[in-house]
């Protein structure tokens, strides 16, 4: 560095990567408060005006020829499900979640059935030694064969050693430890990640292999998350989860090569994660024989993809001057609004009465399906009168208590139908959408109407 010359530096949002050029309070682009933090900033030679401008090739829309490439399937048909049917050379994925949810764990597991296939694989750590990713693979079974795996954290080293080979799929875990030498910022920081991302993100387009990057979801302001990336990739998978609960939720937010209204379900075991094929019947494993007031089983579309699930509701006279009101799984404002309309619509005494309501499972739903469901669940609390537990409960809820129509309703039942169900209380609109006959469909207008069916 040259003596007496400064060093130019800017602020960088680390929840959106935006740049601002002094410190301020709250970033303009996100809004989020205190997340700016100051880096160097490299600077770049500007281009002489006699130096050579590559041309532009252009072509018109119709012209354009398409050619068919053949992607890799893992044979993880949950995997395989959320990336849209197949991974395709020079196609760039991002995976992020909070750590400690498997994020390292599925990867692993994903380079063996690639591996199986054939395919070599590139397994980049920068958080584990080799003997480490050794007694994980022994743990997972994996034999890894086609997997070469390399510790490192430096970026021009990784660059260097994917150009030496012919890898078809690079995993870079994580995207926060890798560094590149020409920044002077430490890793993690909002610079170095997003170079490191962009470097591999060009190789990869250039060279056709598959990229998978892995990054952390963190609560604090001083790492860089995954938000930076998500422009820059061609899909974004987020791994979810409840360290309570043993399901893993694998679910794609951007995919440029196929459909973002897929899920994927795991569940961790001894040896690793494991498909779960029938998520409904896992959601409703302790949904017993036994009938019990305040539990509805409704039916929800996470995408395209149906799953029931049990709506639980404990409401009891409250103790204080002011009720609780406790969801989980569920929006807190969405059952403040439910209780409203239960209270102004149905005339029930809700105001002295405290209210908790959960989705059994630990999983965290927000479409409107399951409006009709909760206020069944909480009247049927409230009263004390239990709801056939073979009837499956499914509709929006307007402001002013009418029951309004939901999408995907023949999945929906087909898939009650599928489990036992035999009665089905859906909005009056959808039973002409209903394909299957041998169900008893139940079509109501307004609350009242169905919580007189649901409990009389």
């Amino acid at each position: 560095m040259i003596p007496g010359k400064k060093v130019k530096t800017a602020y960088f949002c680390t929840q959106c990567g935006a740049e601002h050029p002094r410190w301020q309070g709250q970033c303009r682009e996100c809004n989020a408060w205190n997340s700016l933090a100051e880096e160097k900033v490299p600077v770049r030679q500007k281009a002489s005006l006699s130096s050579s401008v590559k041309k532009v090739d252009r072509q018109k829309i119709n012209r354009i020829t398409l050619t068919t490439t053949q992607g890799y399937r893992s044979g993880l048909v949950e995997f395989d499900r959320v990336l849209g049917g197949q991974l395709l050379p020079g196609m760039t994925v991002l995976l992020s979640g909070d750590p400690g949810i498997g994020k390292s764990t599925l990867m692993l597991q994903v380079a063996e059935a690639y591996s199986r296939q054939g395919v070599s694989v590139l397994y980049v750590t920068g958080e584990e030694s080799l003997s480490q990713i050794k007694l994980r693979a022994q743990r997972l079974n994996v034999n890894g064969e086609n997997i070469t795996v390399v510790n490192t954290t430096g970026l021009e080293e990784i660059t260097a050693l994917i150009a030496e080979e012919n890898y078809n799929i690079v995993l870079v875990d994580s995207i926060q430890t890798i560094a590149s030498a020409l920044l002077d910022s430490p890793p993690g920081t909002v610079g170095q990640v997003r170079e490191a991302a962009n470097q591999l993100i060009m190789q990869a387009k250039a060279a056709g292999f598959a990229l998978f990057l892995v990054g952390h979801v963190t609560k604090d302001g001083l790492i860089a998350g995954p938000k930076v990336l998500e422009h820059m990739v061609d899909t974004v998978i987020y791994f979810e989860g409840d360290s309570a609960h043993l399901y893993r939720l694998l679910r794609a937010q951007k995919n440029r090569f196929g459909s973002i209204a897929e899920i994927g379900l795991f569940q961790m075991v001894s040896d690793g994660l494991a498909e779960v094929s029938n998520p409904s019947s896992y959601f409703l494993s302790g949904n017993s024989e036994m009938v019990r007031s305040g539990a509805v089983v409704t039916g929800v579309c996470e995408g395209n993809r149906p799953l029931l699930v049990e709506i639980q509701a404990l409401v009891s006279r409250s103790s204080y001057g002011y009720p609780q009101r406790v969801a989980g799984g569920i929006d807190a404002k969405k059952l403040a609004l439910l209780l409203a309309i239960l209270e102004k619509r149905g005339d029930y005494p809700l105001n002295t009465h405290d209210v908790f309501v959960s989705v059994a499972g630990g999983l965290k739903l927000s479409e409107p399906a399951l409006d009709l469901p909760v206020l069944a669940a909480i009247v049927s609390s409230l009263l004390n009168r239990p709801v056939d537990n073979k009837t499956m409960v499914v509709g929006e809820v307007g402001l002013s208590g009418e029951v309004r129509p939901v999408s995907l309703i023949d999945r929906r039942v087909a898939e009650a139908a599928k489990l036992g169900f035999d009665t089905m209380v859906i909005p009056d609109k959808n039973k002409d959408q209903v394909t299957d006959k041998n169900v008893t469909l139940v079509g109501v207008k307004d609350i009242q109407s169905a919580l007189d069916q649901l409990i009389g």
